[in-house]
């Protein structure tokens, strides 16, 4: 009798089991939808090293401690890096040319637009031009920084102070507000 209820006690429990899995709903954006209203992401990554390529030739690297994904977002989709971030850009020849670090960031994945703030670096290893802002604005489509917070922007021959700039993401080309500093100029 005590070996009889103990098959019997089994079986319930796998019918049970059984009946549970198959009726657990595996709809995964009814899942996506929840998470976004709870304001959860939909993916977490630690210590991320992404590599991004352009026909078979590396374009940059993103590294990060933390990425919070929250592509699961109908309006304004995004990625955030609330531990900082450091992206290098390389040009046609593979070299180091552009980093760009600070201490958090959201990338807009619509519109491409990223948002870095914190202590924003960015390195241009081939001229050695340095910009520093608290925080800086890129467009990925136009390859432009713009900002309205206070910068300093070091060239070889030049520092310039300023709140208020826009540049080419290689810091060339740059249109500075309210500066001060000393400037060297070629009159034509």
């Amino acid at each position: 009798m005590k070996k009889y209820n103990h098959i019997i006690s089994k079986s319930i429990t796998v019918i049970f089991i059984t009946v549970m899995l198959f009726s657990c709903s595996n709809n995964t954006q009814q899942v996506r939808d929840f998470l976004a209203t709870k304001n959860l992401p939909i993916g977490i990554a630690k210590n991320a090293y992404h590599v991004y390529k352009d026909s078979g030739r590396i374009t940059s690297k993103l590294i990060t401690p933390l990425l919070n994904d929250f592509s699961n977002r109908k309006e304004h989709p995004y990625n955030e890096f609330p531990k900082g971030i450091k992206i290098i850009n390389f040009d046609n020849n593979g070299l180091d040319s552009i980093t760009i670090t600070g201490n958090y960031a959201l990338s807009y994945s619509k519109t491409l637009v990223s948002e870095i703030k914190g202590n924003v670096v960015v390195l241009n290893h081939t001229d050695h031009s340095k910009l520093e802002t608290e925080k800086l604005l890129w467009d990925q489509n136009t390859h432009y920084f713009f900002s309205e917070k206070a910068f300093t922007l070091t060239t070889p021959k030049d520092t310039i102070y300023g709140i208020g700039f826009e540049c080419k993401e290689d810091l060339s080309k740059h249109l500075a507000k309210k500066t001060t500093g000393k400037l060297e100029t070629t009159e034509k």
